[in-house]
């Protein structure tokens, strides 16, 4: 120890409490956690300690005053040890911060970042940052140091592999430091050229050089990793990523675009991993610029802000990946007027763009703010709902008291009065018109659809109350630019046609569906079945007055944007052109779904997966198909799409020894994912879709989790179905839930004892039918996870369809006497 780091010492010693030590800090060399830097400018330095005391790790600042040293902050710290204690200028050049690093793992720890304020110092991270190393310094930047240190950290991947991210301080926030990538990538990129030297055959080490070197400005040497890369029978992390780094890498060799050049666009991606479903965002390369680590996450609005989900709930995040709003709410809503409605366990909400809660109370019912107001309801004494208007700053402006509401449009809404009665307000609740009729629609193009009778036909009132169409229809569209969708047909049979706002037939009546889909073009819908019009529609497109532009060939249509139409036939998704053709020099995707137009990019939301396109049809994106789990067992996720109205996406295990056990156990996944013989041609009676993903791995158990969905045709609302297959992957068992218990224990009485006594006790359960649960079955549906049994009934079987599954929590310790912990399905996970 240093003669100065001894005088630091026995400084620090004088506050210490009895007993307590100074803690040490291992790497680079070990020694005691203490700095002496100036953190409030004064030129001064201020000694900063961690010491231990019991069990706990505890922060000591002190400050040197003409009284002597003082201690200024003595507050206790966070995880179990500290990997770093160092003072460096890194929210402004000006003034030094002091960074720690709490250690909250064996190889991950918590980065602190505090600044001096007046009498004392303050976390300036709103969200935790972590990593494995860290390393602070002043990159060389294109203008030079500028004398603020920007943050390096290193997040263990597998073997010796790191994340790395350069990172600094920004407009009040940690964000990554594009411009600064090249100076520093060029030491990770040596660091893994060594560790591909040391181990030539990983696969992992070559991807990291390759990311590492493009990253550091030498493409010519990347593509040479990245194709060295894609040589391995496994590649990592994926085909399709390495696929992607080196169209990137071939893209900037064409072009001369600079590493630091890269877009600012952000485009949420998902990845199927061993813990489910997880979301980061690309950028129009395709590369995953923020890392899937959010259970869901929506795009970035013109605020900046995107909405992402974790565990704890759902806030808002930057383009830096820095939560913002804190997830805290079961949903958030798109920014309208600078304003987005969130839901939580109170009710709906309304935040500002600083994440403020704006409204004074929880409402049933929010909308969002249109011309300042934004309708809520409430429940009155007798149980109804009265509808109101609060404005921006949460106040009611308008009190609950009509029975129905519509939205602002044009400094204009739609009211209900009382029964029979209906008006048009002003945003301060002043009326423009009443009208006394038993219907009234919302106005639109200057017209309003309104019933004269009860259960009556269909007419429309201009205004000021006089009717300007006669009733006629058995349905009424509103108006858009000139034209109204009606329904002529009776007893619920569909016949629409279209008319103008004289009450003249455009296009006369005689389809099964039409659509209004702006840029002067209508979708013209004929049953699929004349005999079972419910069955759905298929369209051609049509001018607005009526002159077909192309065949009955799609079976959805979506409205045109910037003179492009998303369709999907009985095979592709593409773009068609107000011709009512093929776009040409778009891409064509294998699939049903919907194509949009996203800031650069074309985003496909077909045979429900996400992918991302370039204009001239060039995949930027599309979700992984193969989820490591150990090496050298993966799960591979396979598509089976017989017939438009059929899709399956189910798993097969790869990597076992023995062949046929292999086979045997994927030949049961796949008929427990429903997938079977289906005609490719014929019209379904009703649309299944089913799905995968991993509940959990661990050691040798995988839990899968296969969901699926059928929707009969005209039906209300389909059948959800939930399996949760768990293999062994060493030896191909699929184990049941009496394998879990002792042999001759009544798991039985027990466990539905204790589901018996949650449905009593726990008021999340206050759903369940009335004497409907008598029991669990010996074949119960359930699921582990690491810490619990989970037990599930389906749909109705005891409680409401929305309801979905019941599931009942038992931990371990619960029933730990019954559990037959030498058994294979026990040893396969504990």
């Amino acid at each position: 120890m240093i003669a100065h780091e001894q005088q630091l010492v026995r400084l620090v010693g004088q506050f210490l409490p009895h007993g307590a030590e100074l803690a040490v800090i291992e790497r680079p060399v070990k020694h005691p956690a203490i700095v002496a830097a100036d953190l409030n400018g004064d030129r001064e330095p201020e000694v900063a300690a961690v010491y231990r005391y019991g069990d706990a790790l505890y922060l000591l600042v002190l400050r040197n005053t003409a009284d002597g040293w003082e201690a200024i902050v003595n507050e206790r710290g966070a995880g179990y040890g500290v990997t770093l204690l160092s003072a460096s200028a890194v929210t402004s050049a000006a003034r030094n911060n002091l960074l720690i690093g709490w250690q909250m793992g064996a190889i991950w720890s918590q980065l602190a970042i505090y600044e001096w304020e007046p009498g004392g110092l303050r976390s300036v991270l709103k969200d935790p940052l972590t990593y494995s190393y860290i390393e602070v310094l002043d990159l060389v930047e294109p203008g030079g140091r500028d004398g603020q240190s920007e943050l390096a950290l290193w997040s263990h991947d597998t073997g010796e592999a790191y994340r790395v991210e350069v990172l600094r301080w920004h407009g009040g926030a940690i964000v990554p430091a594009r411009d600064a990538e090249p100076a520093y990538f060029r030491k990770v990129a040596g660091y893994y050229e060594q560790m591909v030297r040391l181990h030539p055959d990983y696969a992992f080490y070559w991807y990291y050089w390759a990311d590492a070197q493009w990253r550091a400005g030498l493409p010519q040497a990347a593509l040479l990793s990245v194709r060295r890369a894609l040589e391995f029978p496994h590649p990592y992390p994926s085909r399709e990523e390495l696929e992607r780094l080196q169209r990137e890498i071939t893209g900037q060799l064409q072009h001369g675009h600079g590493a630091a050049a890269r877009a600012e666009a952000l485009f949420p991606a998902s990845l199927k991993t061993v813990n489910g479903i997880r979301w980061g965002y690309i950028d129009r390369a395709g590369k995953m610029v923020l890392q899937p680590r959010f259970r869901s996450a929506a795009a970035f609005g013109r605020t900046g802000l995107a909405a992402a989900g974790t565990e704890q709930g759902t806030g808002l995040i930057d383009t830096s990946g820095r939560f913002v709003v804190q997830p805290i709410y079961d949903s958030i809503g798109e920014f309208s007027e600078g304003h987005a409605v969130v839901i939580d366990k109170e009710g709906f909400k309304l935040i500002d763009a600083e994440g403020r809660i704006v409204t004074k109370r929880a409402y049933s019912f929010l909308g969002n703010l249109h011309n300042n107001r934004a309708v809520f309801y409430v429940q009155n004494t007798d149980g109804n709902s009265l509808y109101g208007y609060i404005d921006g700053e949460g106040s009611e402006v308008i009190p609950a008291r009509f029975q129905e509401a519509d939205d602002f449009e044009r400094n204009r809404a739609l009211i209900k009065t009382k029964e029979g009665e209906y008006a048009v307000i002003r945003p301060d609740g002043t009326q423009v018109a009443v009208f006394h009729y038993p219907f009234v629609g919302p106005p639109s193009d200057g017209l309003l659809a309104f019933q004269q009778e009860a259960g009556g036909k269909y007419g429309y009132i201009d205004e000021k109350g006089r009717v300007v169409i006669q009733p006629a229809y058995t349905y009424a569209q509103p108006f858009r630019d000139g034209l109204a969708v009606v329904n002529t047909g009776e007893d619920y049979k569909s016949v629409y046609g279209v008319i103008d706002k004289k009450g003249q037939y455009v296009v006369q009546p005689g389809y099964n569906d039409i659509r209004q889909l702006g840029d002067n073009r209508l979708a013209l819908g004929q049953a699929i079945d004349e005999n079972e019009p419910y069955r759905g529609s298929i369209f051609l497109v049509a001018t607005a007055k009526g002159v077909r532009l192309s065949d009955f060939a799609y079976f959805d249509v979506q409205d045109y944007k910037q003179g492009l139409a998303s369709v999907y036939d009985r095979t592709h998704t593409y773009f068609i052109d107000r011709t009512g053709k093929a776009a040409p020099g778009y891409p064509r995707i294998k699939g049903s779904g919907t194509l949009t137009l996203e800031d650069g990019l074309i985003a496909a939301n077909v045979d429900q997966r996400l992918s991302y396109w370039t204009n001239d049809g060039q995949s930027v994106w599309r979700q992984n198909s193969i989820i490591p789990l150990r090496d050298p067992y993966r799960v591979r996720e396979v598509k089976y799409s017989p017939n438009k109205d059929y899709l399956v996406y189910y798993p097969q295990l790869e990597g076992m020894s023995n062949p046929n056990t292999q086979q045997n156990v994927n030949t049961k996944l796949k008929e427990l994912s429903q997938v079977k013989p289906v005609p490719a041609d014929q019209q379904l009676e009703s649309s299944y879709t089913g799905d995968f993903q991993i509940s959990m791995f661990r050691k040798n158990l995988l839990v899968l989790e296969l969901s699926g969905y059928d929707y009969p045709f005209g039906a209300a609302h389909g059948m959800p179905s939930l399996l949760y297959p768990h293999i062994d992957i060493t030896t191909g068992a699929f184990y049941r839930l009496e394998d879990l218990f002792k042999p001759g224990s009544d798991y039985v009485k027990v466990l539905s004892d204790i589901v018996g006594q949650q449905i009593k006790d726990d008021p999340q359960y206050d759903y369940v039918f009335p004497d409907t649960y008598k029991g669990i079955a010996p074949d119960q549906p359930f699921y582990v996870s690491e810490t619990a049994l989970h037990l599930y009934f389906a749909p109705y079987e005891i409680g409401p369809y929305a309801a979905g599954f019941p599931t009942f929590t038992i931990p371990f310790a619960q029933i730990n006497a019954i559990l037959a912990k030498d058994r294979p399905f026990w040893q396969s996970f504990r």
